[in-house]
């Protein structure tokens, strides 16, 4: 593939090739198949180096049918700044695995604000990298956990029209436990996750959040806003 930076995270659009379970660089070996040094081969991850109108379109190509969600509609002073799909290479079989987008803007309790949501799906592993949970205790931790579906969903939204429940997931055992909060649930037969930064951020989701599938948005998509610092996970 060319590139436009030395090594093989860079990309001739602009987008870097990561492993979708950690920051490790990848290496292409062949047939659009990329190994990780930690996980082997692995269905790679793309990135944008920098989130645009362009960068985003590029994405919505990569990934076809499978959904990017966002909380819908932005609100005022929001914008996209951040996105990535986890996406096969080999030319014979282009699936997708999982998809993320994540929204910047400030709340008045909490300031600057990050909502990130992954739709993945199971055994895929990305999730839990963008929620933190794959940690050096725990590198092989690829879905929510046991919390998912225990007892009643506390917390629900809107997936197009339709209410999916989501429960807490927590990062007690984590290095930052207290700066974000993370929900799982099920979408469409995928694990859905919402990350959250700060974690007080979660009472944000007292109103009647909608995430709407973006690749069907059509015209709108015109207007959406991209910019601000892109999260760290």
């Amino acid at each position: 593939m060319p590139t436009d930076e030395p090594g093989p995270r860079g990309g001739s659009d602009g987008v870097r090739v990561e492993c979708p379970r950690c920051p490790a660089p990848v290496a292409e070996v062949g047939d659009g198949r990329w190994s990780c040094p930690d996980h082997g081969v692995v269905v790679p991850l793309w990135r944008p180096v920098a989130a645009s109108y362009d960068a985003f379109a590029a994405h919505l190509l990569r990934v076809g049918s499978f959904p990017t969600y966002l909380p819908w509609p932005l609100g005022p002073g929001w914008s996209v700044s951040d996105f990535a799909a986890v996406v096969s290479g080999d030319p014979d079989d282009p699936s997708t695995r999982a998809t993320m987008a994540c929204v910047a803007g400030t709340s008045q309790l909490d300031g600057p604000v990050d909502v990130m949501v992954v739709s993945e799906e199971p055994g895929t592993g990305f999730g839990a990298r963008v929620a933190g949970l794959a940690t050096p205790d725990q590198p092989d931790r690829i879905d929510p956990g046991h919390e998912v579906g225990d007892g009643p969903a506390p917390v629900r939204v809107r997936v197009d029209q339709y209410p999916v429940g989501l429960w807490p997931v927590s990062v007690s055992t984590t290095p930052g436990e207290w700066d974000r909060s993370v929900l799982a649930g099920e979408a469409g037969g995928r694990w859905l996750w919402l990350v959250l930064r700060p974690a007080s951020a979660i009472l944000l989701l007292r109103d009647d959040w909608i995430l709407r599938d973006i690749s069907a948005t059509g015209p709108q998509l015109v207007a959406l806003p991209f910019g601000g610092p892109a999260p760290s996970w």
